[in-house]
């Protein structure tokens, strides 16, 4: 379709999508390309064009008395046709009567074209002569190069913004496991590219990309098949309107459905996609696309005006029926008159008329056009003038909309968020459900209506697309070997760590007084353990130990009553109730062991134990020692009794006791007992306990006391042979081996046991190492006493010594 006029503007649209190529065997000259498949869409753009230009040839204020012509071409889809449209556009289809090209471009600008790839070729031919070409659909970022493309520019943004907001909304949804599939071509494979790395930045997987080309039908059964195959339920599909037609078509003979599409702009509103069986596989697809723009006007044009006006085919011979041979070649374009079912649709359309606006402001300003005195004719426009206006546009139409070019010739990216869905009488729409603007700060550009999506089979559920599902708190994420980062297991953390947030990809370690909970989710305090009094071990070992004070005080009243008795007497009964004092007070330092560990407390359990042990052993020492040097001192010629007399016993007692205090005073002054928190031994809890300070100072005091209870038991072995009747000895040396047998053991199980059980076993050892010593050295006694009351008498204690000469 042709209009000439002052100036030129070129169009190429794909009116027609398929083509015929004859065979070339170079034998003979190629017959002309046969083009078929009418595509409604790209028709109308055409109509668009010359619904602009028409327009501005009305207007008195741009570009007054100038005329714009027209030339449109039909590329049909491929870029061996588009070659020949832009040589056509650039030379003019006359030869000269030499058969040289006129050298004068037959145009001033070029609008198209729709596909990147045909646009490219466009851009290509036509960049060394600085042809503006002004696109109106040609998404590809690659056409942003101003090196390799300096003289284009399209009203519709790169594939940047909408690859990058493609990956916004798969994130937005939460779906992390999708397909893609792209056209071969520089659109679906630019385009992929960059919406695969902006997905990776969103820590969103691909399971699998393919791609084939509107010429490669194996190629597309094999992407059918991997589709089929797959576990992602979200496929994102950046193919031009005709690759998606193909996988359309096949997809629906395969039956595969329930799948949620993520579309482009080339497809996600192409009416040529609804069919009968489509909306069971696209429908609930989001995608993005042009904002619609009322252009008043426009819609009676298109349905009308341009048939009766401009497309010059009118049956002449209404009798007959014969038509012209025009009428004839656009047979199927007539059939597309009375179709308006689109219009409502349409999207690019503003577009188109916003690329011929901006080519007549461009003339208008190079022109020096004014409203009074109208344009100067005279001055000669080359293209290369219109590609250096086209930068400075920046004009408003007529809906409201403004058009200006950005540094790399683009439009800002606008787009709106659509939504296949089934309207109440049964058609497919495309519902707006949301917006994209990229000329808005970061956090306002994305705007959804989600209550509004219809998803696929009509659910209003969320579809779930994750090749991993989601990490509860108290887990994290552990890789699956081999497979991208959105396959994982979801592994409990360890003890002592939790996650607090779902989807977490490590634990957080607690502090060091907390511990995780059962869950895994929170840190809470650790139990705190110590010996307490109120639990079933502290009360037993409290019983015990009252028991063991209680039946020392019986046994000490019951000397008392009868300390003029010879048994009490014989048994020297000072140091028998020292003796009987000191077990009182072994039996009450196991109190100090028991309850909340505090500085006082460690230091005096440790200390209280080891200076009445020591008293208790020196009391039995001295006993020990009086009756071997009784027995002695009956010897002829002995007087051994002066050197151990009761003065010399009370020093010996005291020397002993004095000594363990000094080992005390300087533990506790060097480095004292002092509580501490022991967190290594149990994971879940705190074990208070009190530290030894200085280990020398724990075993110093232990083992002066095995030293004075060895030192006992070897002199009361040395006096088990005396006379049985008066022979303390054997008893005292069967408490001192119960006393040591209980120490020695204590050693290995005080190392041993945990926690608490450290001190128990401790308080364990001295009561019964007390008792030992209580029930050996007394029982027998208070036996005789309260029993056998015979015996205790002057005479049976003296049995065969009766001729002795000792006193007691």
């Amino acid at each position: 379709m042709s209009k000439e006029g002052d100036v030129m503007i070129g169009g190429a649209f794909s009116i027609h999508s398929k083509i015929t190529q004859p065979p070339l065997d170079f034998t003979e000259k190629p017959t002309r390309l046969r083009c078929s498949s009418i595509n409604l869409r790209e028709f109308r753009f055409a109509q668009t064009m010359i619904f602009a230009i028409e327009e501005i040839n009305r207007s008195k204020f741009l570009l007054p008395n100038v005329s714009v012509g027209y030339r449109i071409y039909d590329n049909c889809g491929s870029t061996l046709s588009s070659m020949r449209a832009v040589m056509a556009l650039m030379n003019g289809d006359e030869w000269t009567l030499e058969r040289k090209c006129s050298g004068q471009s037959a145009v001033h600008a070029i609008i198209g074209e729709s596909e990147s790839s045909s646009t490219i070729v466009l851009s290509r031919t036509t960049g060394p002569f600085k042809m503006p070409v002004i696109s109106h659909s040609a998404t590809c970022e690659c056409l942003s190069s101003r090196k390799e493309y300096p003289s284009f520019f399209r009203t519709i943004a790169s594939d940047l913004y909408q690859s990058r907001a493609l990956a916004q909304l798969v994130k937005h949804f939460g779906w992390t496991w999708v397909g893609a599939v792209n056209s071969d071509s520089d659109y679906g494979n630019n385009g992929m590219a960059i919406f695969l790395a902006a997905a990776q930045e969103e820590g969103v997987c691909v399971e699998y990309t393919e791609k084939f080309h509107r010429s490669d039908p194996e190629k597309l059964l094999k992407v059918v098949e991997v589709i089929q195959k797959s576990t992602a339920r979200v496929i994102v599909g950046f193919l031009a309107h005709v690759e998606m037609n193909n996988l359309l078509e096949q997809l629906s003979l395969n039956n595969i459905t329930a799948r949620q599409f993520i579309g482009v702009e080339a497809w996600i509103t192409a009416d040529s996609l609804v069919t009968p069986t489509s909306f069971s596989v696209l429908g609930g697809s989001l995608g993005f696309a042009v904002q619609k723009a009322n252009i008043s006007g426009l819609e009676d044009f298109l349905v009308k005006d341009f048939w009766e006006t401009e497309f010059k085919c009118e049956e002449t011979n209404r009798s007959s029926g014969t038509k012209t041979a025009s009428c004839k070649e656009n047979q199927d374009l007539i059939e597309l008159r009375y179709n308006d079912d689109d219009v409502a649709e349409l999207r690019y359309s503003s577009n188109i008329y916003k690329a011929i606006y901006a080519v007549a402001y461009s003339l208008h300003s190079i022109l020096k056009c004014s409203h009074t005195q109208g344009c100067d004719k005279t001055v000669k426009v080359t293209p290369w003038q219109v590609v250096e206006s086209l930068k400075q546009v920046n004009f408003t139409i007529k809906n409201g909309d403004k058009v200006w070019f950005d540094s790399t010739g683009a439009a800002v990216a606008r787009y709106e968020v659509v939504n296949w869905q089934r309207g109440s009488d049964g058609s497919v729409q495309f519902k707006p459900v949301g917006y994209y603007d990229a000329s808005l700060p970061p956090g306002q550009r994305f705007v959804l209506n989600t209550e509004a999506i219809m998803w696929p089979g009509g659910s209003k559920e969320l579809p779930v697309s994750v090749c991993s599902g989601s990490c509860r708190a108290g887990t994290h994420k552990v890789l699956q070997k081999g497979k991208p980062v959105c396959c994982y297991d979801c592994i409990p953390c360890a003890d002592g760590k939790i996650s607090n947030t779902t989807d977490s990809i490590d634990c957080r370690k607690c502090p060091e007084e907390y511990w995780s909970n059962q869950n895994r989710d929170a840190c809470v305090l650790k139990k705190v353990e110590f010996l307490s009094f109120t639990e079933v071990m502290g009360k037993i070992l409290v019983f015990f130990t009252l028991l063991g004070v209680l039946l020392t005080i019986i046994v000490a009243a019951l000397f008392l009553i009868h300390k003029e008795t010879p048994l009490v007497k014989a048994n020297n009964s000072e140091l028998s109730f020292l003796l009987l004092f000191s077990l009182t007070l072994c039996f009450l330092c196991s109190l100090t062991f028991i309850g909340r560990p505090s500085e006082w407390s460690c230091m005096l359990r440790h200390t209280a134990f080891g200076i009445t042990f020591v008293l208790c052993i020196s009391c039995i020492l001295g006993k020990t020692i009086v009756v071997l040097m009784a027995f002695k001192a009956t010897l002829p010629g002995r007087n051994v009794m002066k050197w151990f007399g009761p003065t010399q016993q009370r020093l010996s007692v005291l020397a002993f006791t004095l000594l363990q205090v000094i080992i005390c005073i300087l533990w506790l002054t060097i480095n004292p007992p002092f509580p501490f928190k022991n967190m290594s031994h149990y994971k879940g809890k705190i074990i208070l306990e009190c530290a030894l300070g200085s280990p020398v100072g724990f075993w110093a005091v232990l083992g002066y006391i095995g030293v004075l209870a060895l030192l006992c038991f070897i002199i009361a072995f040395l006096a088990r042979k005396l006379p049985d009747n008066f022979n303390e000895a054997k008893f005292i040396t069967f408490s001192m081996l119960i006393f040591c047998a209980v120490w020695i053991t204590f050693i290995p199980a005080y190392v041993s046991s945990p926690g608490k059980f450290t001190v128990a076993v401790e308080i364990f050892a001295i009561l019964a190492s007390s008792y030992g010593l209580l029930f050996c050295i007394f029982l027998p006694k208070c036996f005789i006493i309260l029993f056998r009351p015979e015996k205790n008498t002057k005479k049976h204690i003296m049995g065969k010594t009766s001729n002795s000469d000792v006193h007691y």
